[in-house]
This record gives structure tokens, sequence and C-alpha cells, in this order.
């Protein structure tokens, strides 16, 4: 790429055609788009923009990375396969709910939480093809041959043009904040958000909606019920049954968890809950969790007659959405009951099952666990280079250097497991927990290898790697499928699976010999004995007299 131009060399016209000047300004527009007219101004306009934009940018993103990994690729193919296929996935995309619903799992690995939706009328922005292939034609007059300016663009454009394409506008989660009776009608609160500084914390962060067939049906407050409920005190953690008073029911705080009550409160009996250790899976399988115990807990309830007779209970479960006990004393989950009126793009309606689901529906959890099983590991063979390097008579602070490092990568493993944010949580794990992991240990071993340790520790400590890992990925793997189903129990199983590698690491700490020529392979010879000296040269003879000096004659 940053080498002299070749005549088959498409990467000088490519990476052109990605400074143009629409194509720069598609850049700018697609980001403040994105992250800033969508949320404030939500709607067909904004949504448009965004794909015609994409349109004009993606074409020329795709063939300079085809020209990156193909070098020798003429620049002409790279250009026609860029439109062709951008122009062939957006169609397919746009036009079908499956692909659709492929490209937003695919885009959720990515670049994390992510909502592609089908809809046929975003073809109608297919003609913004047309713009790309106009700054094409422009661009492959005048190719960047400058081996330092084609390495400058590359830096300071490609990087935010994949981040642009990738990154998304935030998904924004439903929460179920808090329910309340006007006029003697149920009404909830229903608000949103996406992370721990986004989360709503009050009825007032919401929208209020009000049912006029005992919560079959919902429809937005008017501005009379708003100002209403708004002077209203927060929700009610206990009520009671108005034709029965002495049947209550009331929310546990910190919980899942509805007790009710029939004899005006003398004894209290759980009447649903789900379990903390099930919570927890629960609320994993949902993007972006955060604090469980702050998220997934019932908030409030209210109590109201049924409209056949009897009674029912309807409970703000946070982000698990609202429950309803039924006239028939059934208790149901019903999600989240009213879904207009909110920011960006809402998507994730439903809350997963209380039973199923498993590693499919748990991607960031399962790089989790193979980040901090591959971390454990890493910690084994830090420890097994430390006391290699010791026994080689190498200086201790090695071992406190690479003790440090690895101390530093489990604190960040520790402030991402919550996934507060997916996105960030994978961000991390693959760019800061991984490669740190992995060049200390490294270190490590090549210190060690230079401090005397044999090819046989070598190979041993790699071996130690390779069992921890696996024997931590074991509890682990558990959890994933919901035994354990709390994740301490799994980390506190997989911290204990370093044990045998900690034995291994501390028994082939004698294959190091200290006398071993440091960095090779085959141990210095013996020294020779001196050698006898020569004897005493023999006195030269003296130098012919010159000629000036012979006697006359």
């Amino acid at each position: 790429m940053t080498g002299p131009e070749t005549p088959r060399d498409g990467a000088p016209t490519a990476l052109s055609w990605l400074c143009h000047p629409a194509t720069l300004l598609a850049l700018v527009v697609l980001v403040v788009n994105d992250h800033v007219l969508k949320l404030a101004l939500p709607g067909l306009v904004t949504g448009k923009l965004s794909d015609v934009v994409g349109l004009v940018l993606a074409p020329p993103l795709v063939a300079v990375l085809l020209t990156l990994l193909v070098p020798r690729l003429p620049a002409r193919a790279a250009a026609l396969a860029g439109l062709v296929a951008v122009g062939a996935g957006f169609a397919v995309v746009k036009s079908s709910g499956y692909a659709a619903e492929l490209a937003s799992s695919a885009w959720t690995v990515l670049a994390g939480p992510s909502l592609v939706r089908a809809d046929r009328t975003d073809l109608l922005t297919l003609p913004a093809l047309g713009l790309a292939w106009w700054s094409w034609t422009r661009s492959r007059r005048r190719p960047v041959r400058q081996r330092t300016a084609r390495l400058v663009r590359l830096l300071v454009v490609l990087p935010p043009a994949v981040l642009a394409v990738t990154a998304t506008s935030a998904v924004y989660f439903p929460y179920a904040l808090g329910t309340a009776m006007v006029d003697g009608r149920p009404a909830i609160s229903v608000g949103s958000g996406y992370n721990t500084s986004d989360w709503p914390s009050s009825v007032s962060d919401g929208q209020w909606a009000v049912s006029d067939s005992a919560a079959a049906t919902w429809r937005p407050a008017t501005e009379t019920e708003q100002l209403r409920l708004s002077e209203q005190d927060a929700g009610q953690r206990q009520a009671c049954v108005p034709a029965e008073p002495h049947r209550c029911y009331r929310t546990v705080a910190g919980h899942l968890r509805v007790e009710q009550t029939d004899d005006a409160g003398a004894n209290w009996r759980v009447a649903w809950e789900v379990s903390d250790a099930r919570r927890e899976e629960l609320a994993r399988r949902s993007p972006n969790p955060g604090n469980i115990d702050q998220h997934y807990v019932s908030r409030d309830l209210i109590v109201y007659p049924a409209a056949g007779g009897g009674h029912e209970v309807l409970v703000a479960n946070g982000r698990d959405g609202f429950l309803r006990r039924l006239p028939d004393g059934g208790w149901q989950r019903d999600g989240f009951l009213f879904r207009e009126g909110h920011r960006g793009n809402f998507g994730w309606y439903d809350p997963p099952r209380l039973e199923g689901g498993g590693v499919r529906d748990r991607q960031t959890d399962l790089l989790l666990a193979v980040v901090l099983a591959l971390t454990l590991g890493f910690a084994v063979t830090v420890v097994a280079g430390h006391l290699a390097i010791r026994r080689g008579g190498g200086r201790h602070w090695w071992g406190l250097a690479g003790c440090a490092s690895m101390l530093f990568v489990g604190a960040l493993l520790t402030g991402v497991w919550n996934r507060d944010s997916d996105t960030g949580t994978v961000m991390v794990a693959l760019m800061i927990i991984l490669p740190m992991g992995a060049l200390t240990a490294a270190g490590l071993v090549v210190r060690a290898w230079f401090e005397g340790a044999l090819t046989r520790w070598i190979g041993w400590a790699l071996t130690g790697l390779l069992v921890t890992a696996i024997l931590s990925g074991l509890p682990l793997a558990g959890w994933l499928g919901g035994t354990p189903p709390q994740s301490r129990t799994a980390a506190a199983l997989a911290l204990l699976a370093t044990v045998p590698g900690l034995l291994l690491a501390k028994r082939i700490a004698g294959l190091v010999d200290p006398t071993r020529e440091h960095g090779r392979r085959n141990p210095p010879r013996p020294p020779y004995p001196p050698y006898a000296p020569y004897p005493p040269r023999p006195s030269a003879a003296p130098d012919p007299p010159k000629p000036s000096q012979l006697p006359p004659r």
C-alpha cells in the first residue's frame, strides 16, 4: 500500500476515492446524523439521510479495504466490487425481514447492540450509488502516488470511516419505571435508556400511558392526565384489594419478588419471584444489563378491579418489563405494554423468557468467558516465568512487573464484567485485555529463556497455559448454560482451576540451568587448559655494517 505503485496496484486510486470531497462530506453528515440529529429529530428525514450518505461512503471504503487485502487488485475491479457489494447487500437487507434479522445479529457482534430494520421504502435511496460512482470517475484521474501522502490519508481517513459505518446510533432499550391510578384506571410510565449515564431513574423520566380497558390496551396520557400523574408521589410499594382490604400485595426492594398477605399483614408469603441466582442469568441474556441489582427489580405496583370480576395486580419490574396478576390468580410477564413516543432506535421490546436461552443468547458473555479463561492461563504462565527467572539468577523486578500487568488486566476485566455497555466490553476485551495478557506472558517466557530455561521448560510452560485455560473454561461453560447461574460462583471455580497450573509452574522451575550461556541452546564448552609458553626467541644476529661504516682499504 505504501510502496511504489505498480500498473495493477489499485490502492492509490481507491484511496483517492475515499478522500474525495463528496465522500468526506458523506462521512461528516453520517456521524452528525446518527449521533446528534437522530436523537434530537427522530423520523423519516434523518432515517433516509443516514441511508443516502451511507451509500455514498460505503463503496469507497469497501474498495480501499479490498486493495489492502489484495494489493495488486486493479482499481476499477475494486470500485465495481464495492458498488455491487454495497448495493446488493443493501437491497437484500431492506427487502427481507429474515436478512434484516441476520444483519442485526452480525452488526451486534461487530459493533455492539444494533437494530437493522427491513423497510422497502429505503430502496428509494439506492440512486445515491450514482453519486458514489460520479465521485469515483473524478477520483481515478488523480491517484495518490506519493508514499507519504498515501500513508497520511490512510491513517487519518480510514479509521473514522470504519467507525462511522460500524458504530451505528445507539439502540435504546425500554424500561418499566412505575405504575399509578388515575380516575380509577391503571397508568404506567415507560422510559428508555442505553447505559449507566442514560438509564431513567424515576417515573418522570418516562412517558405515561393510560388504559381504558383494564390493561388490555394502552394509549398516551392526555395533558391533564400527565399533569395529575406528575403531581403524584412515587409509586406504591404496597397496595390492597379495594373489595378485600385484608388481602394486600407488596414488592421487595432489590429483588424481582412480590409478596402477598391474606390477613392484613400478619403473615406474608411469596406470590411470585425470580430467584436472585436465576435473575442474573435472565438479565445477562439481555443487551447492556449493567447493574442487575438496580435495573432488574420490582419497583412498585397497583391493584385494580378486573373487567370480568376479581382483581388484577400490575407491577413495574424495571428492565424486565411489567408483571401482571390475572383474575384467576396466575402471574404472567407482559413485557413492555406501551412502545410509542420513545427516542432513537427502540428495540428489544420483549424481555427474554424465564426458561430457555443458552450460549446463542449470550454472545458477549461467551467472549468474556473465553477472555477470563485465557487471562488465567496467562497469569499462570507469568508465575512460571517469574519462578524460572529467579531460578536462573535473574532480577526479581521482572516478576513484579508481570504481576502488576496481570493485576491491571484483571481490574479491567472486572470493570467490564457487568456489561454496562456491550460495545465497550467487546472493545476493551479484544483490544486491551487479551493483547496485554498475551504480551506479558510472552515477555516472561522469553526472559526466562535468556536466564537459562531449557527448551523443555518452554514446552511445559505452554502446556500449563493450555491446561489452565481448559480447566478454567469448564465452570464458565456451565455458567453460560445456566449452571451455576451466578457469575461469582463460576469465577470462583475458574480461579480454583488454576491450582494444577500453579503446581506445574513450581515443578518445572527445576528445568532451568543457571550455568547455561544466556540465549543459547547448547551449554558453553568447558575451559581448555592454558597453553604452555613458547620458548624464548634466540638473540637476533647483528645487522651487517652499512657501507659508510666499512674501514678504508
